[in-house]
């Protein structure tokens, strides 16, 4: 008891004698003698990309101090005349190769949950959270201070993160155990400097974050922000008003409430276009504030792509009867912990007769090397007299420092009228790192035909069984003449059958290459053949289809800034639809960026694309082949204006023509049987265009600007895509001018 006691007064004299020096703190971006004092000194840093753990080839320093406000970070980052700076300015959540340096926080130290702030060496931030050890979430903004300044040797950098910015574990005995990574990117080369030595392109990530005790400081916080939002639709010639607000508490670090009344959820971000002839439905990610807070706990993910037991499009998106999108009443999450144990729950009501209720409950628990969670989802769909269940357990084993499993189990009960169903589904996904830079991979996926998730998740198909064995070699030690710096190479094998009717859908092996350029760019070049298989979504049902073998090959790269140019391109050659391997198709997309000042850049990509047999479902068993010709135009303008404004011009134009080759039906053997059926020719335009002016008044609060324009139009006649593409930017099936305020108060 008395060791305890004295355990106590110990940390508490130190948490008071760090009160001095949380007030020497300025984040200023000035590193003065004397202000860092007592912070932890971090000096050796070294090469994570090209990931060989040598020294980094510039000196480069960071101090790492806990004081109440939060956790603060300052970099000084050497940089002599002769390696080239960049000095353009970036937005908001900035993917440019830039010169910037990264603070990488796991609160709770258990490898579950990261989040990553990026400073460039002009003040651009970037963040993210950090799930599944690498996937990073860039829709997330949150609250830091931060400042950079410039000398003749180098820059520096600095950040307080405060201590709200995510739930947290309660701490023992006055101290609290954090994960953390630090890392410095020279824009001109590509360098990445970083300490510990770990890599998100390694299967562990979060996990190998360095360790370190701080004091166990507790923040509450609690903010409102209200908005208010007009729109004028010149098209109807009507106007709306909107204005609702939304809420943070965090009375501690161990629970936090997210609530949203009469809830903005319109875009202020434009989605990219997209033409989808498939059974797949397209994936979106979600921007809106509400569902990006905090929202890495509810993240479960299958393991097949963007695969998710939540996703937050659901809501507030197309209404069951088909009048719009759904108007959403309010919403409201809350996160918290006991022990090391994390809970949250979320819930959502849509206004009106097809309004939908969503609704879901986490849980998740940290062992030693193992974490175990379980998500239940339920929503209600009144217009279609529809309740859909789903629980899923996920859990991640880390039995030795180089082997990692992630699996998980899934259900769903669906009751709808005259008919009930239940399905199951399981996932396992297992890395294993060896020596020299080898490691493997295996995956196995298993849904049946009566799994659904997709009334809150999405699941881009069920009915399938999956295997895949994949092995992987990274090579560092590469001549000083090379003019690559590294290479990744990558072997996969796979196999993909339907599980019902127990057919081979696909066979395929892929070699890749992913290599960086000592100039600071990438290249990658994949080959992926594909075995002869069935296709069982084409006819949404009436009939699988039996497809020839096929290929695709890809070449694509990058180049940063040099000059006042940077580049991207990609080339793709392709084999497929009933033709196989006798016809050849074809992509190239080039992006060439035109920097007019550090401030202002053009960016404009044109693409081309021969699909030669392109394979498009009409009705029943019935398909046409086409020979498709595609071209697409994208042009933007970032315009930088200071540190609390920005303009940008987003321009996205198709034109596709789809020529008839011929009409096939599907045979109940899976054979394309010729058809006489009368089908015609067809083309498409499309067009998405926004203007969009921002001002930020202060962290997190903003005066939008947005003008926009859309139009889509699909014709039983060919016509030669530049004509096409001329003509979709004469569509004018929406026009809208948007202005919306936002103001976040903190208590």
């Amino acid at each position: 008891m008395e060791c305890r006691l004295m355990r106590r007064f110990i940390v508490h004299a130190l948490l008071a004698l760090a009160a001095p020096c949380a007030a020497a703190i300025t984040i200023d971006g000035r590193i003065e003698p004397g202000e860092w004092d007592g912070a932890r000194h971090v000096t050796d840093f070294r090469q994570t990309q090209p990931l060989t753990g040598e020294p980094g080839s510039l000196p480069t320093q960071a101090w790492i101090l806990a004081v109440p406000e939060g956790l603060a970070v300052a970099f000084r980052a050497t940089q002599p005349a002769p390696v080239a700076r960049t000095r353009q300015r970036v937005q908001r959540d900035f993917e440019a190769p830039v010169d910037r340096v990264n603070v990488m926080v796991d609160f709770n130290g258990d490898g579950r949950t990261g989040y990553d702030f990026t400073l460039s060496s002009t003040n651009g931030l970037f963040d993210a959270v950090i799930t599944n050890e690498s996937q990073f979430a860039k829709d997330w903004d949150g609250s830091v201070r931060h400042a950079v300044s410039e000398d003749a040797d180098g820059w520096n950098a600095e950040i307080l993160i405060p201590w709200h910015t995510a739930p947290m574990h309660r701490a023992e005995g006055g101290e609290r155990t954090i994960g953390i990574y630090l890392d410095r990117v020279v824009g001109s080369t590509g360098e990445r400097m970083g300490w510990p030595v770990a890599s998100f392109m390694r299967p562990r990530f979060v996990s190998e974050f360095a360790r370190i005790q701080v004091p166990a400081y507790s923040q509450s916080l609690l903010a409102i922000t209200p908005y208010a939002s007009a729109l004028h639709d010149h098209v109807r010639g009507r106007g709306e008003f909107a204005a609702g607000a939304d809420l943070f508490w965090k009375p501690n670090g161990q629970f936090q409430l997210t609530a949203s009344v009469n809830p903005d959820f319109g875009q202020v971000e434009s989605d990219d276009l997209v033409v989808n002839f498939s059974a797949t439905e397209t994936f979106f990610s979600d921007k809106r504030p509400f569902f990006t807070e905090n929202q890495g706990l509810f993240n479960f993910g299958l393991l097949d792509d963007n695969s998710a037991l939540i996703y937050t499009r659901r809501v507030g998106g197309p209404a069951d009867d088909g009048s719009g999108a759904g108007d959403i009443d309010a919403a409201i999450k809350l996160n918290g912990s006991l022990g090391t144990t994390s809970y949250g729950v979320l819930a959502a009501d849509e206004r009106g007769d097809a309004g939908r209720l969503f609704a879901a409950a986490r849980v998740a628990h940290e062992f030693e090397r193992h974490s175990v969670g379980a998500l239940l989802t339920h929503v209600e769909r009144p217009w279609l007299e529809r309740r859909a269940n789903v629980l899923g357990i996920d859990h991640q084993w880390r039995p030795t420092a180089a082997l990692t499993v992630r699996s998980n189990l899934v259900g769903s009960d669906i009751r709808a009228p005259g008919a009930a169903t239940r399905g199951w589904g399981a996932t396992s996904l297992l890395d294993y790192t060896m020596a020299d830079d080898w490691r493997q991979q295996w995956a196995f996926m298993h849904f049946d035909d009566a799994l659904e998730v997709n009334d809150f998740g999405y699941l881009g198909r069920n009915d399938f069984n999956y295997l895949h064995w994949e092995l992987g070699k990274r090579v560092t030690d590469l001549a000083d003449s090379s003019r690559y710096n590294s290479h990744d190479w990558q072997l996969k094998l796979d196999a993909l059958d339907s599980d019902r009717a127990r057919l081979p859908l696909r066979r395929r092996v892929q070699l890749s290459r992913f290599s960086g350029l000592r100039s600071g760019g990438n290249e990658g070049i994949s080959l992926q053949v594909s075995s002869a298989g069935w296709d069982d979504r084409l006819t949404r049902g009436h009939g699988a289809l039996r497809l020839p073998p096929s290929f695709e090959l890809r070449v694509d790269g990058s180049s940063p800034r040099h000059g006042n140019w940077a580049h991207e391109w990609e080339i793709e050659l392709a084999s497929g639809g009933l033709a196989g391997n006798h016809k050849l198709g074809y992509e190239i997309e080039l992006s060439p960026r035109y920097f007019l000042s550090d401030a202002l850049s053009v960016i404009v990509s044109p693409q081309y694309a021969v699909t030669p047999d392109w394979l498009v479902w009409r009705e029943d068993n019935l398909i046409g082949s086409y020979r498709r010709r595609s071209l697409e135009l994208g042009v933007g303008v970032d315009w930088n204006i200071s540190a609390r404004q920005e303009l940008r011009f987003k321009l996205q134009a198709i034109g596709l023509d789809a020529r008839l080759r011929a009409a096939w039906r599907v045979a109940a053997d899976g054979r394309a049987v010729p058809s006489d059926d009368p089908l015609t020719d067809f083309s498409l335009r499309n067009l998405g265009l926004q203007v969009r002016y921002r001002y930020e008044f202060a962290p997190l609060s903003h005066l939008y600007l947005v003008y926009g324009r859309g139009g889509f139009a699909l014709d039983e006649f060919a016509r030669e895509p530049p004509r096409l593409l001329d003509d979709a930017l004469r569509l004018r099936d929406d026009e809208q001018l948007l202005l919306k305020v936002n103001y976040r108060f903190e208590i």
